[in-house]
């Protein structure tokens, strides 16, 4: 058995959970809760799926960590192995850990309180600036969600291109 292969699989497979997860998320479960439930608990439940959703990624991190520091340790960084790793993974897994410790560290833990600070306002000029402080940090959370899908979109197409190139040139 081809170990480079099974760890090649494993990260594919680690990365299609990280872009599609978001994609559904985004495209699925936003619209369905809001449409269900009233903005406090769609709020409350989108919360909990975003946080299952980072502590997700960050197990894929430390997953994908582990494997290219394996492929690094066996395969070294020549562009002519397969299972080598480019500088190209180090930097896009570099950008990722940055981004979702930011979100997971700084930001989310910020919007929570803040979202809670618009939930537990009583006059409408305090939901109001509470609300609007929380959708102001939320733009920067998303924006955040969106850069990392975009860094984990380009890892998957980096993986895919050497493994697809070095197939056409051995093919020869």
């Amino acid at each position: 058995m081809n170990w480079g292969v099974v760890g090649f699989l494993f990260e594919l497979c680690a990365l299609t959970l990280w872009v599609g997860g978001l994609i559904v998320i985004i495209g699925v479960v936003i619209p369905a809760v809001f449409n269900s439930f009233g903005m406090e608990p769609a709020g409350r439940f989108l919360r909990r799926v975003f946080d299952g959703y980072g502590l997700m990624n960050a197990g894929i991190l430390v997953l994908l960590g582990a494997l290219a520091w394996i492929r690094y340790r066996t395969f070294g960084n020549n562009p002519s192995q397969i299972f080598s790793v480019s500088s190209a993974e180090w930097w896009l897994l570099a950008g990722m850990a940055l981004v979702t410790f930011s979100i997971l560290g700084v930001l989310g833990p910020q919007a929570v309180a803040l979202q809670e600070q618009a939930f537990e306002a009583i006059s409408k000029e305090e939901k109001d600036l509470a609300y609007g402080q929380f959708f102001r940090l939320h733009m920067v959370v998303r924006a955040f969600h969106l850069v990392n899908l975009g860094l984990a979109t380009s890892l998957f197409i980096v993986k895919l291109r050497k493994v697809l190139f070095r197939q056409s040139v051995t093919t020869r």
